[in-house]
């Protein structure tokens, strides 16, 4: 049985589903419109436990995801959504061990998808303060051993990249194209470059430097994400989707 204990990340949800993500200390108190919830009350208790607040709301705590600590940890960048960090996994091909350069790690959410997958990842970060805020969430969330995998350094990936045969590089940037000769440089021959743009005119400059930069079996797509709403006989589309967020740019250093 998994017990939640001191220093514990848990996510608290409310009777209308709203969460909510604490870090459990024996003086702490959660507070809410439902009231009071000392966090020792949860402090030994199994995961999944529901308790009652002062007010006599009643909360269940578990263990957040690494989904609901990205929409719930602190940040100070916008962080890339869930559903695009599934994707940009899937279209690096990450693995354990693979070595990783991350440029604009903003609060360090593709990071700690990185890392969660066995990367070892350098990442590239212009501002102290973003690089600082998503070193803290990864330790927070992931623990020593990841952390000891990720290293920030205080650099501008357009005037360079000093790692040599990289296996992947990842660009979160607002002018990607201007990485491309130096990822080329970079990254070993079949190395893949992902790269995440708001932008439908990024993406398609993009597309046009690396196809006359040595990279090849270019793709571009986005993620649309559309739940369901299942009550009994109700059964439709929610009404709201995650539709427009950004979109993933690949290709395969060849040359």
């Amino acid at each position: 049985m998994s017990l939640l204990e001191e220093g514990d990340q848990v996510m608290l949800v409310d009777a209308k589903r709203r969460r909510y993500l604490i870090t459990l200390s024996p003086e702490g108190e959660f507070h809410s419109h439902v009231g009071v919830l000392p966090h020792r009350e949860l402090i030994g208790q199994p995961e999944g436990i529901s308790v009652r607040s002062s007010g006599g709301g009643r909360l269940l705590a578990i263990r957040p995801t690494l989904s609901d600590f990205v929409f719930k940890m602190p940040r100070g960048a916008q962080v890339i959504y869930p559903k695009d960090l599934g994707q940009i996994l899937m279209m690096a091909d990450i693995y354990p061990g693979a070595r990783v350069l991350e440029s604009g790690v903003g609060s360090g959410a593709l990071s700690m998808t990185l890392l969660r997958a066995g990367a070892v990842v350098t990442g590239y970060e212009l501002r102290e303060d973003f690089a600082n805020r998503a070193q803290t969430n990864v330790r927070t969330f992931l623990g020593d051993e990841p952390s000891s995998r990720y290293e920030v350094e205080l650099r501008d990936a357009y005037e360079g990249i000093d790692a040599e045969d990289l296996d992947r590089v990842i660009l979160d940037l607002p002018e990607p194209w201007r990485v491309v000769d130096h990822a080329a440089k970079a990254l070993h021959r079949g190395g893949i470059l992902v790269a995440y743009t708001p932008q439908i005119t990024q993406a398609a400059q993009l597309r046009e430097t690396l196809d006359q930069g040595g990279f090849g079996l270019a793709e571009t797509m986005e993620v649309l994400h559309r739940g369901w709403h299942i009550e009994g006989l109700s059964v439709r589309p929610d009404h709201r989707m995650v539709a427009h967020t950004g979109f993933l740019t690949t290709a395969r250093l060849l040359s």
